[in-house]
């Protein structure tokens, strides 16, 4: 449990009691993976080091993962590294990927039919930071722990995590 740096804009010196790296494989079922590792990665940093994992936290960490997951998926060839960290008042969603292209969220638009995941990303991260690397990219995205508004349960869902079941996704047209 010691501390460490991080130079991916999000952190500074910060404990992190519970990190983990995953390897995706870049095939359709790296989205659903990512997301069951995602929960996974929750239980244990609310069991095993008693950090406050709300279901909010929960649902808005798969969400994250799963456009981040999907974004690097669809525009960038080869694998998808994810890594997961947990501080005492937040968890940090790091995306690689090869493509060195830097995306931005496009503008609203309530009649475009997709690409709205990094628009998405944008509005529930507390801080979103974007780095070319050597090869590639990595995305950060940091969520915060506790609700601003101050009505989180701090409660943790089941580790069964049966309400929170892979969801079908829509098909592309």
């Amino acid at each position: 449990m010691g501390s460490q740096t991080d130079d991916d804009g999000c952190t500074g010196r910060q404990e992190h009691p519970l990190q983990t790296g995953y390897a995706l494989s870049g095939d359709g079922s790296c989205i659903a993976e990512s997301r069951r590792h995602a929960l996974a990665f929750l239980d244990r940093a609310h069991a095993d080091h008693r950090l406050p994992v709300s279901p909010r936290v929960r649902d808005l960490t798969q969400l994250v993962v799963s456009e981040l997951v999907t974004n690097a998926r669809k525009y960038a060839p080869g694998p998808v590294l994810m890594e997961l960290r947990i501080t005492t008042d937040s968890v940090d969603v790091v995306v690689w990927d090869s493509d060195p292209d830097i995306p931005s969220a496009r503008a609203a638009d309530p009649g475009r039919i997709g690409q709205h995941g990094l628009e998405i990303v944008k509005a529930i991260a507390d801080n979103l930071v974007i780095d070319r690397q050597p090869v590639g990219k990595r995305v950060t995205a940091r969520i915060a722990l506790t609700d601003p508004s101050g009505d989180d349960n701090t409660a943790a869902a089941p580790a069964s995590g049966a309400e929170h079941e892979d969801r079908p996704r829509c098909p592309k047209p």
